[in-house]
């Protein structure tokens, strides 16, 4: 009889504009080890896969060998699982179709799965976080770019191509503001990192209102509301009037999913309040009236890092089991 060699250790890899972390995780959910290289150091694709390969290789060379590893999972902006490419991602270094699944597949021997970054977050959030037990609700990520994802009846919709969720390139404003998709008006024009420091911007120059904000050489979300902390009107405006949009969009993906819950990861939900009020306030205002009241507005409360490398070694243990060195 042939013996087969059971596999107990998965990759999970999430790749966002500024870094790529990468993790050992074995069946139970446990990171073993982990280690990180800065996505925007690799302009060119080719190189970025290369040296990603690399240093895989050498992770798991030092935890029990590259023999006891089954698959890789990644977690990327503007990935298809269907096609396995990152396709005209806004906000990463490489523009195009880059066919990432299949060059890591050649370079590492293994299988690998690639998806979507707020789809991972889902799989890791429905996993391992706040919506585990439940069967309908929405992740949406808030970071540079907005992404989401829904889950219907415990099951995730992709779509056709792979990218169900694109919550972030519907339009809220006519004719607004231009978005890194070519766009105009789009949400994550308004609420990404990008378009919180715009609506900054707009407001320091409408108003001669005093600021913290004007004494500032560069501003962030995250300097903002630093600056809301200290009891600035100007920067409290500045979420004010993100969490409106968001609301609105919320209601809007809500009054056409009904979920259990919206739940919001990334760096910008550490916003806290002065996002989530007036946010929850706008949805409220928006939502179908039947769903008023009903709907769970909640903060993810994992690691936005660890969750995504989870949810990446979750898809890593659904892709079909492939290898060069059985």
């Amino acid at each position: 009889m042939e013996e087969y060699n059971i596999k107990t250790k998965v990759v999970g890899v999430d790749i966002s504009n500024d870094r790529t972390t990468y993790a050992l995780v074995d069946i139970r959910g446990n990171i073993l080890a982990e280690n990180y290289l800065n996505t925007y150091k690799y302009p060119d694709a080719n190189n970025f896969v290369t040296a990603l390969s690399e240093n895989i290789v050498m992770l798991v060379e030092a935890n029990g060998g590259y023999e006891t590893v089954r698959s890789i999972g990644v977690s990327a902006p503007s990935a298809s699982t269907v096609s396995g490419c990152i396709e005209n991602a806004a906000n990463l270094p490489w523009k195009g179709i880059v066919p990432l699944a299949a060059m890591l597949r050649d370079r590492l021997g293994l299988a690998v799965g690639l998806s979507n970054d707020a789809h991972i977050s889902a799989l890791g959030e429905y996993t391992f976080g706040s919506a585990h037990g439940m069967k309908n609700f929405i992740i949406i990520s808030l970071g540079v770019g907005l992404g989401s994802c829904f889950f219907t009846e415990s099951q995730e919709h992709r779509g056709h191509m792979g990218y169900a969720g694109e919550f972030g390139h519907t339009t809220i404003v006519d004719h607004g503001r231009l978005c890194g998709c070519g766009h105009e008006g789009c949400l994550e024009a308004y609420v990404g990192a990008h378009g919180i420091v715009k609506t900054a911007e707009e407001l320091m120059k409408l108003s001669d209102k005093p600021s913290l904000m004007r004494e500032l050489e560069r501003l962030s979300p995250r300097i903002i509301c630093e600056c809301c902390d200290k009891g600035d009107e100007l920067a409290i405006e500045v979420f004010r009037r993100t969490g409106y949009m968001l609301g609105m969009g919320m209601a809007n993906y809500a009054s056409l999913v009904d979920p259990e819950a919206i739940i919001l990861t990334g760096g910008i939900s550490h916003a806290g309040h002065w996002l989530i009020d007036p946010a929850y306030e706008s949805f409220e205002n928006h939502v179908f009236g039947n769903m008023k009241g009903k709907i769970k507005i909640l903060t993810s409360k994992l690691d936005d890092r660890e969750r995504d490398v989870l949810g990446a070694s979750a898809l890593a243990w659904s892709v079909p089991e492939y290898s060069l060195f059985k």
